[in-house]
């Protein structure tokens, strides 16, 4: 199974089909517009978002969209979290627009003190809300983060917490897991057994952003690094690769070149 996973990257959404023949792939990830802003999503391809859906299709192409960053549906500050449920709708229509297989979105966080167990109930809660009011056209595909100790998806306790606030929402069973290989690392979670730690509490993992990290574990520090130029385990990563069978983006540094090296790295590894 390994040796037959489907491994991309995330590429510029100017011409997201150029970029994968580029890099003889048929997985890739894209944004629909800008990652660090609310005004909504762009299908930068020239002929827009049906000719985009038409020439994937063509093309053999997988399409995942990430959401912008900024969205933070779990957050107790409603000017920001209001917002964010919009952006994620409308993301979400988007990228089913183009055809995409998912969408990929951030945990989010609380603002205040993790430690207050009101204000994570909170946090967990409004997951529920939101999936509750999202219409779910495609896969919503929840991402494990690196950082910040308010954070819903960088340790595993908090990611069940979230599961189980959103098993109680219309629509749940549309919401899979995106597991990053850096994140997971720089957040603390053992990699020789986090996929199936993932798995026992999600029951699935739809997509692996596959990442090398330039620090060290449990650093909580989201920087990604190319296969084998940072701090994890080269056996380890393609083990963890390899347990998922999911198909993989690579997040990591550089264009085409960077990143056929990347896949040829890896799939010596698998």
């Amino acid at each position: 199974m390994s040796t037959s996973l489907a491994i991309g990257a995330h590429v510029d959404q100017e011409d997201p089909i150029a970029e994968a023949a580029a890099r003889g792939t048929t997985v890739i990830q894209m944004f629909l517009g800008s990652p660090q802003s609310f005004k909504g999503p762009v299908v930068a391809y020239e002929g827009g978002a049906e000719k985009l859906r038409a020439d994937a299709e063509a093309a053999g192409l997988s399409i995942y969209v990430h959401a912008p960053y900024i969205i933070n549906v779990a957050t107790t500050n409603n000017r920001v979290r209001i917002p964010s449920r919009k952006l994620l709708q409308k993301h979400v229509d988007a990228a089913a627009e183009i055809g995409a297989k998912g969408l990929v979105v951030h945990g989010g966080h609380v603002d205040k003190a993790a430690e207050d167990p009101e204000l994570l109930a909170t946090g967990f809660d409004n997951w529920r809300k939101a999936i509750e009011a999202t219409d779910l056209k495609l896969p919503l595909l929840i991402e494990n983060t690196a950082g910040g100790d308010h954070a819903m998806t960088r340790h595993l306790d908090r990611i069940k917490q979230v599961w189980e606030a959103i098993a109680q929402a219309a629509g749940s069973d549309n919401v899979g897991f995106c597991l990053d290989t850096c994140h997971a690392h720089a957040g603390g979670n053992a990699l020789e057994t986090v996929v199936d730690d993932v798995r026992a509490i999600t029951g699935r993992i739809d997509l692996v952003h596959a990442n090398d990290s330039r620090d060290e574990f449990n650093s909580g520090a989201d920087r990604h690094a190319n296969f084998g130029n940072g701090k994890i385990d080269p056996d380890l990563l393609a083990q963890v690769i390899r347990d998922a069978g999911a198909p993989v983006v690579c997040e990591t540094p550089g264009g085409a070149a960077e990143h056929t090296t990347d896949f040829a790295w890896l799939r010596e590894r698998l």
